[in-house]
């Protein structure tokens, strides 16, 4: 009786190589023209395997962000920095963390804009992901006046992520001054005294 072949053993977290099979992919063609199984295929694992850690192209997405989230937030930070400076080192991280799937999330935006669908890092868990970069800086996410230094935190690195999609410098020259630019802007909104009233969000940091 002949042996049946061995079957390739699942990863205990098949997540990281959904993910990489996606970017893979992404990077060669349209986003929308990608069905859920050719993903599936392409990483090895079943259709049922990625319905369940995965439902949709979104939560790939998504996966991807907290991935890069959980990187950035490994690594340690200076706090006898100024609290921009030691969100500087933290963004870059993000952007250096997310070199290598850059080619797919280029194409992606693309597709994105094409379908009149929304921004691309507004599609992900922006506001999600930009408290957890505050925490990881040494500045208070939570209460309402966290609530706003994530939603100028997020205006900042929309206006740097536009930059790195079209970033082609080995050290990433353009992202890195377009984020410097952004953040020397909303500096003064990071650290609230008690009892202040907050300017509104500067329409020049959206506007970027």
């Amino acid at each position: 009786m002949a042996k049946k072949p061995s079957e390739k053993p699942i990863p205990l977290d098949p997540a990281p190589a959904i993910i990489a099979a996606a970017m893979r992919l992404a990077a060669e063609r349209s986003w929308s023209e990608i069905p859920l199984a050719e993903i599936a295929a392409a990483a090895e694992v079943s259709v049922g395997t990625l319905y369940r850690l995965f439902p949709s192209k979104l939560a790939i997405l998504n996966g991807l962000v907290r991935q890069v989230d959980a990187a950035v937030l490994a690594a340690p930070v200076d706090g006898a920095d100024r609290p921009r400076d030691r969100l500087f080192d933290v963004l870059m991280r993000r952007f250096e963390a997310l070199v290598p799937s850059r080619p797919a999330l280029n194409r992606i935006a693309r597709d994105m804009r094409r379908l009149h669908l929304d921004a691309l890092p507004a599609a992900f868990a922006l506001r999600h992901s930009m408290g957890w970069m505050l925490e990881a800086s040494g500045i208070a996410s939570t209460g309402w006046r966290g609530m706003l230094r994530t939603r100028w935190l997020g205006l900042a690195y929309l206006a740097a992520f536009r930059a790195f999609l079209d970033d082609d410098s080995i050290d990433l020259t353009r992202t890195m001054a377009a984020l410097d630019r952004a953040l020397r802007r909303i500096e003064p909104l990071l650290a609230l005294p008690a009892g202040e009233v907050p300017p509104d969000t500067p329409d020049h940091v959206a506007a970027q």
